[in-house]
């Protein structure tokens, strides 16, 4: 006795198409899955046994094996756990039903014969509409993520049983549809906003100037400045995300099973902030069956790196990749793996180990000797910093500041310039395979960043007496050229110049 269902296996961030065969024969009790299946699928025997006989359905002792096809590809999770048990009760002549190869089905059972979630629906979806699927049915709990694909109908159900149900037409189940519009509604509902930072209004403009451009930044203060308080509202500056990034984003973050939305997508440009105890498996993505790490997460948004000379350095070495190439590959002995990794990396660290070096408070006077000032810093790799286009210091807050009511922007009026400078940025760059200004290579460098005399007078001379390195030339002519943008100003000037090599602190030689 035979019976078929179709169901899909995560890979990467997309989904497989999977046959799951079930076929039975008498004999001793013996019960077998194949087709390169993992642990957490192996033990899906157990279960499903159990939530066969608990769903009122007969399962004698027989000789069961599944064949989970291609038998060439991994299979990971708990999501075949319904495919198998409906193809097992087909197989066993339980089921009378013509509809089983219109569907696919996912979902975890539990022993009662209830379903679970699953991680990984959106990719699940996706694939299942690009293969004319006619239907998905799944767990009630991940029907919102499924139906953000509106050519597909998503059938939600609850329970082994009503799937069968629905299947013999004893009872109708009605596709479940959302409204994109309604969903956009929430865009960016954030309950932090960069007018709760008191005073700092340099580096908030800093900020401002690294989110038009898309430039990576890193915070250079004591602790308690606001280093921290400023990352986090970074997000409500940057261009709302658009549909395409809201469901990259939302793929991305199904697999990992972070999506954790009533809505069933991500609205909101992520903000990941991992320790800096974390290992490189876990900040670029992989294991034996790979799997997004913090820098994927971070994928259309932000990722900051709070003490940053306190990571390990294998750890920030494996960050150079994906800073540059916006992408994370993972390689295995029988798979390669790319997962998409476009942030904009915010870092924070303190100008020195107890924190105090240059303030101004006399209680907190920096006793550090310049050696160990120079040891802490070079903890940072000149091939990472080289990737870090803006320096910003970050002062403490004086007392009138902290005990006044804030008087600075609300982030709505920044993102407004940060889009016109987006807009302008997408216009000139319409003919080349880059989006902002920090993707800029040398040979577009020379072209869209043109300097008059004065400017290039400007920059020599800043160069040699701050003792400028050579790799912070390019940094300050595209930080320029996104200064210039936000003014609407065609031709870089001697202001924007000048503001941009402000922002290249770590460059000069300090220690002189």
């Amino acid at each position: 006795m035979y019976g078929k269902t179709i169901s899909y296996a995560i890979q990467g961030i997309d989904a497989q198409q999977i046959t799951v065969e079930a076929d039975v024969k008498g004999g001793l009790y013996k019960f077998f899955i194949v087709g390169l299946p993992s642990d957490s699928v192996k033990e899906s025997r157990n279960r499903v046994s159990a939530a066969i006989k608990n769903s009122g359905f007969r399962f004698a002792n027989h000789l069961y094996t599944v064949n989970l096809a291609p038998a060439d590809i991994r299979k990971d999770g708990v999501a075949l756990d319904v495919p198998t048990a409906l193809a097992l009760i087909v197989a066993l002549n339980q089921v009378q039903t013509t509809k089983l190869e219109k569907y696919a089905f996912i979902g975890e059972l539990s022993l009662d014969g209830n379903l679970r979630p699953v991680r990984g629906v959106l990719p699940i979806a996706v694939a299942c509409w690009k293969d004319g699927i006619e239907g998905l049915i799944l767990p009630y709990e991940n029907a919102k993520e499924a139906a953000i694909i509106e050519e597909l109908n998503v059938y939600p159900a609850t329970s082994l049983n009503e799937i069968v149900n629905f299947l013999e037409d004893k009872i109708v189940i009605e596709p479940l549809k959302v409204k994109k519009e309604d969903i956009f509604k929430h865009l960016d509902d954030s309950p932090v906003d960069m007018f709760d930072v008191k005073g700092q209004y340099h580096v908030k403009r800093a900020l401002e100037v690294a989110a038009a451009g898309g430039h990576n930044v890193l915070m250079l203060g004591p602790p308690g400045s606001g280093k921290t308080m400023l990352a986090r509202r970074i997000p409500t500056i940057l261009p709302s995300l658009t549909l395409e990034e809201s469901l990259e984003t939302t793929k991305i973050h199904s697999v990992a099973g972070l999506t954790g939305s009533k809505m069933g997508i991500i609205t909101s440009r992520p903000f990941r902030s991992p320790h800096h105890t974390i290992s490189d498996v876990a900040l670029i993505g992989g294991g034996s069956y790979p799997k997004p790490g913090e820098v994927s997460l971070s994928h259309n948004g932000v990722l900051f790196l709070d003490e940053l000379p306190e990571f390990k350095k294998s750890v920030l070495e494996v960050l150079r990749q994906p800073l540059e190439d916006e992408v994370v590959t993972i390689s295995r002995a029988t798979q390669s793996l790319e997962f998409p990794a476009k942030f904009m990396m915010v870092a924070s660290m303190n100008p020195c180990p107890c924190g105090y070096f240059g303030s101004n408070v006399e209680s907190h006077a920096c006793n550090c000797p310049i050696a160990a000032i120079q040891r802490y810093r070079s903890r940072i790799s000149g091939p990472l910093l080289d990737r870090i286009d803006i320096h910003v210091e970050v002062p403490a807050v004086k007392y009138e500041e902290l005990s006044g009511i804030p008087t600075g922007e609300k982030s709505v009026d920044i993102r407004k310039r940060v889009n016109d400078s987006r807009d302008i940025q997408l216009q000139r760059f319409k003919d080349e395979k880059i989006f902002s200004n920090s993707q800029m290579n040398p040979k577009q460098i020379r072209k869209y960043c043109q300097l008059e005399a004065d400017s290039k007078d400007i920059l020599k001379r800043a160069m040699d007496k701050l003792g400028l390195s050579a790799r912070a030339y390019d940094r300050i002519l595209k930080v320029s050229r996104t200064i210039a943008d936000l003014e609407n100003s065609e031709n870089i000037k001697v202001n924007h110049i000048s503001e941009a090599v402000q922002y290249r602190s770590l460059d000069r030689k300090f220690w002189e």
